[in-house]
């Protein structure tokens, strides 16, 4: 299974926030989209860095209320983990569980094509092993 399969379920939209916006504007973005994270890109289409709300937590308990002032560039993570389309779900539920992140930005040729979370991983993986439940017992009840 590829992350294609859970963009063609989830779709591809992205929420993005330019790197000059503060924290705050980018808090008030979070909490309006109830999402977790946010793709930092100039134009929404390249990758610049990705800000999540742990982000934010860490600068304001490093820098007090003044750091929700500071542009979301200061506080991004720049060193983003990206996949493609055709990454195997499996890889990605790996680089997430092994570099403790949530969000895996979804590129081809450079330009961001869709956002994959742990939530997506999660689902996908449940609904994974309950058709291979379901194929088990129709296997079981046929012998």
């Amino acid at each position: 299974m590829t992350v294609a399969r859970i963009l063609s379920q989830k779709g591809r939209t992205v929420v993005t926030v330019q790197p000059h916006r503060t924290l705050a504007e980018a808090a008030a973005l979070l909490t309006e989209k109830g999402i977790g994270a946010l793709v930092v890109s100039d134009a929404g289409q390249t990758v610049l860095g990705i800000l999540s709300e742990r982000d934010i937590i860490r600068a304001v308990v490093r820098g007090g209320g003044a750091a929700l002032e500071a542009p979301v560039s200061r506080h991004m993570t720049a060193k983003v983990i990206c996949c493609s389309r055709a990454s195997a779900v499996d890889e990605v539920m790996e680089l997430m569980t092994d570099g403790r992140f949530r969000h895996v930005p979804v590129v081809e040729d450079g330009r961001l094509v869709g956002l994959v979370s742990i939530g997506d991983v999660v689902k996908h993986r449940i609904e994974s092993v309950e058709a291979e439940h379901q194929a088990m017992r129709e296997y079981i009840a046929t012998a």
